[in-house]
């Protein structure tokens, strides 16, 4: 008999400084599982030039592999940089200017210079339709589609590439967005073409309009990007499925996220929150903040319970002084602000410090780098006071240019009048507040305690400053994944295929009556999304779903989403819902109201399970404690001194080993900085917990 061949998963995250990999391989017979890691530079505008090669560095035979999994930050990057392609929109007559008009939010209040920033779709290129629907979407006025051949003709003169329709009111019902779609498709086959209800399902019709507009905007070039990506792994001899990250925490299939590649925004983060939630549940450390801090950005969330939240009310670009661009897809809620370990370190014409938002980026990257880079960064500081090993910068692979760092220091205090360490710890500690700040906006202004909670970091740059956040937010306990450098390509070995599908269903009064019409509504839900799986090869015992119900109270504008248990109907149990509502309402906004409450609509998860990998316990070698020790070195731990710090070997840590801090503990692609006083335990799956203490 023929044995079970192992079972190979591959994951690749691109970031926007590096790319990383995770491989892992299992062998039935034993289980033995193998883990590698790689990580190399991420190579815009070729992103796909990068994944092979770590491919190649990590030395992965890619006809071996079973699963590849995939994160990148094309989507947003093509945004933000406006590199998408020329966009049209066809909407309702009379509607043409809701994406200029947008919302009357003025981030820069007392600025009465204050501008709007510019749509996406310029005036000329927003074209009206006739016909018209009502909020319950039945028709108002006939659809006329005479006028779509001459409008065509004038959009392809003018250099079309891409198309959005966004009707009024096909949330409701997509009956005449169907219509227009399938005519510009005959008429016009070679054109990229979207519309609303393809992507959400959900009213706020400047939101939905936004949304439509950039999903076309990007689609032709997530197209041409999964397109290069698929053929340069098939050439390299991969011929297993592909699956995308989403920006939900779940991956997807290729021909999927070609469809709707704005569901890729924040692929990336996202991966690594569903990481931390999946390791929280095995830990048993089921509240955390999460705070992955890369080498551009550090982004942070809040896991209650296991779970990750999901939200549609998201924003590009949204800042003090910008209104910002709303996307109305499920995505990770999570807070994202420009300090990673690239942040560059500035001082502005008041002779003030700051740090970020910009970075250096891979090319030229932090002085220490060595090729060009003449700005001072976090990175850049953390070596200066001793944090990070010269001698092993990035894993040993990169020769540390001291003086480069030196000399950028040196500048920097000329202008502050400072010395070179002060101004190391300045930026430390101001990088450092700036994280402070956006884990307070997941915690704190949500109702959360962060005492109460668990502070899990991951990121190339997490476990530097970890227990000095800690510390600031009266946080116990530290949690230090096992390969935290490349986390969010972890988290893809984890992940199943999932589909968040919000829909509006407003039901004003919530009498037993109007409850079994909901749940008959809901119930035709969640069958059309299990025909959806199955038609994709998917067994209906693969298909799990869970609903979540958007109430608010009568008359309000908002909604709290409450989720049901598997077993929950809503006519039958609405009093237990009921209650819950309002204990979350309550947990958000410190009251409740005697008031009477509304259905808004549903929130529908769809996953279809996969072979996932299954972390397991390392084995013990019976190594001692000092075998890990790679020597002592000064390091200066701004507020809490200068001290001699013991250096471990994270690689050679095993399960249940203790020690206390001061204490680096170096890993080929992060550093773990344990202040004095602090004590670290490694648990079974090679986890570093690091208890807080005073």
């Amino acid at each position: 008999m023929q044995s079970s061949p192992k079972t190979v998963r591959v994951a690749t995250d691109v970031g926007g400084t590096f790319t990383d990999l995770v491989y892992f391989d299992s062998d039935p017979h034993t289980g033995q599982q193998t883990l590698r890691t790689a990580k190399v530079d991420t190579t815009p505008p070729n992103f796909a030039h990068g994944i092979l090669n770590v491919i190649n560095k990590a030395g992965v035979n890619l006809p071996d592999v079973d699963f590849l999994a995939h994160g990148t930050t094309v989507v947003i990057n093509a945004l933000t940089e406006r590199r998408g392609v020329k966009t049209a929109l066809i909407t309702t007559a009379g509607f043409r200017d809701v994406l200029e008009i947008a919302r009357a939010n003025r981030p820069d209040y007392f600025n009465l210079k204050w501008a709007k920033s510019a749509p996406f779709v310029p005036r000329y290129l927003r074209r009206e339709i006739v016909g018209r629907l009502h909020t319950d979407g039945s028709e108002r006025e006939p659809l006329q589609l005479a006028v779509l051949p001459e409008m065509l003709e004038a959009l392809r003169a003018d250099g079309v590439q891409a198309i959005a329709i966004c009707l009024l009111h096909a949330y409701a019902n997509p009956t005449h967005e169907r219509a227009v779609l399938a005519e510009v498709k005959r008429l016009w086959p070679q054109v990229s073409v979207v519309a609303s209800h393809q992507i959400t399902r959900e009213w706020r019709e400047y939101e939905r309009t936004s949304t439509t507009v950039l999903s076309a905007y990007v689609q032709p070039i997530a197209a041409r990007y999964l397109d290069e990506l698929e053929a340069g792994l098939h050439d390299a001899g991969y011929h297993a499925p592909l699956y995308i990250m989403q920006s939900n925490g779940g991956v997807d299939s290729v021909a999927h996220a070609r469809t709707i590649p704005i569901t890729m925004v924040e692929s990336g983060p996202a991966s690594g929150f569903w990481a931390a939630a999946e390791l929280a549940r095995l830990i048993d450390e089921p509240n955390l903040l999460g705070l992955d801090i890369g080498g551009t950005t550090a982004k942070c969330a809040l896991i209650l319970n296991g779970q990750v939240t999901i939200k549609t009310d998201y924003w590009i670009e949204r800042d003090r002084i910008h209104a910002g661009y709303p996307i109305m897809v499920p995505v990770v809620d999570l807070v994202e602000i420009g300090n990673g370990g690239g942040s560059i370190a500035w001082v502005d014409d008041f002779d003030k410090l700051h740090v970020g938002p910009h970075s250096a980026g891979a090319q030229p990257g932090p002085a220490a780098y060595g090729i060009g880079g003449v700005d001072i960064t976090t990175t850049d500081a953390n070596l200066a006071l001793g944090r990070i090993n010269p001698t092993y910068f990035c894993g040993g692979e990169v020769v540390a240019d001291l003086d480069a760092v030196a000399l950028g220091l040196s500048t920097l205090g000329e202008r502050l009048q400072l010395p070179a360490e002060e101004v190391a710890r300045g930026v430390v500690r101001l990088a450092n507040n700036n994280m402070v700040n956006a884990l307070k906006l997941v915690s704190l202004s949500r109702g959360h305690d962060p005492r109460e909670l668990t502070l899990m970091a991951f990121g190339g740059g997490g476990a530097l400053h970890a227990v000095a956040l800690a510390q600031e937010l009266g946080v116990k306990k530290v949690i230090v994944p096992r390969s935290a450098s490349v986390f969010s390509a972890w988290g893809m070995t984890l992940c199943d295929l999932r589909r968040d599908l919000f829909v509006n269903r407003f039901v004003e009064t919530c009498e037993p009556q109007a409850l079994s019409l909901a749940r008959q509504f809901l119930d035709e839900l969640m069958t059309s999304a299990r025909a959806q799986f199955v038609a994709e090869a998917f067994t209906p015992q693969q298909v799990v779903l869970h609903v979540h119900c958007k109430l608010r109270y009568q008359n309000q504008e908002h909604s709290v989403e409450v989720a049901l248990d598997l077993d929950e109907q809503l006519d039958r149990d609405w009093p237990q819902i009921a209650q819950r509502f309002h204990s979350l309402y309550e947990q958000h906004y410190t009251y409740r109201l005697d008031a009477p409450l509304e259905i808004v609509g549903f929130h529908l998860v769809a996953i279809a399970q996969i072979d996932k990998w299954c972390p397991q316990a390392l084995p013990v070698s019976g190594r001692s404690l000092q075998a890990t020790r790679k020597g002592q070195r000064v390091v200066d731990f701004a507020t809490d001194g200068i001290h001699h710090a013991a250096i471990y070997d994270c690689a050679l840590l095993e399960p249940h080993m203790c020690f206390d801090g001061p204490a680096v503990i170096e890993d080929a692609g992060t550093t773990v900085l344990v202040h004095p006083g602090n004590h670290v335990h490694v648990d079974p799956l090679g986890n570093l917990h690091i208890t807080i203490n005073g």
